[in-house]
């Protein structure tokens, strides 16, 4: 019976291409289901034979450990030469969607507290 082995719900391409290879590489049989036409679906890769569950878990847990210290270490290199973005660098790529977006935080924040703040009158 299949198992859901790795969800694909919000996952880079690269990273879920690097898990299929991964799983190819060992001979662990899977299958990719997608999220559908109106993305509601659950998107996963399937384990074919839940026997090479354990396999498959440890294979993906040690991946996501070196992406995780990958992409750290690529984060602070950005950081020690200055190139990591922040958001002064937004607002100056970008400063009439960044004051648009500002205005929509506030309106939003705006009529949710409205009403708590008129219980009182």
């Amino acid at each position: 019976m299949p198992v859901k082995l790795f969800p694909l719900n919000g996952v880079p391409d690269d990273e879920a291409e690097e898990v299929r290879n991964l799983l190819e590489s060992q001979n662990i049989e899977f299958r990719e289901t997608s999220a559908g036409n109106w993305g509601i679906n659950s998107a996963a890769i399937w384990l074919q034979d839940d026997s090479r569950l354990d396999d498959a878990h440890s294979l993906i847990a040690a991946y996501q450990r070196e992406r995780q210290s990958r992409a750290r270490a690529e984060y602070e290199q950005l950081c020690q030469e200055g190139r990591q973005r922040t958001l002064a660098d937004v607002f100056r790529e970008h400063p009439l969607r960044f004051f648009s977006y500002i205005a929509v935080i506030v309106t939003i924040l705006y009529f949710s507290i409205k009403p708590f703040l008129d219980i009182g009158k």
